[in-house]
């Protein structure tokens, strides 16, 4: 039997999908350990979404600050999908 993903779920996959796109295209780059550093905070995010954790965050008020502001706006083509976590995260239920 097939499991449902919550929207939180959804929206974190669809977060590491767009974060894999940009490291694909750096993959060999200099300064391309960047990407896979957002790359296993992005897993993380997937890994807290499951276990309905998001909204503690260790160390950071927002999934901006988790997976390094600095690095999402140098990849403007990522931000909608953090926004849609953000958005979804908003609505879950307080631990």
């Amino acid at each position: 039997m097939t499991r449902t993903r919550t929207p939180l779920e959804l929206a974190a996959g669809k977060l590491i999908v767009a974060i894999q796109k940009e490291w694909g295209a750096e993959l060999g780059e200099p300064g391309s350990a960047a990407p896979e550093e957002v790359m296993h905070a992005s897993h993380d995010l997937l890994q807290a979404a499951k276990a309905g954790a998001l909204v503690n965050l260790p160390g950071s008020a927002s999934v901006s600050e988790f997976l390094g502001v600095q690095w999402l706006q140098a990849h403007p083509s990522v931000r909608p999908y953090v926004q849609a976590l953000e958005t979804a995260a908003s609505g879950e239920p307080r631990a």
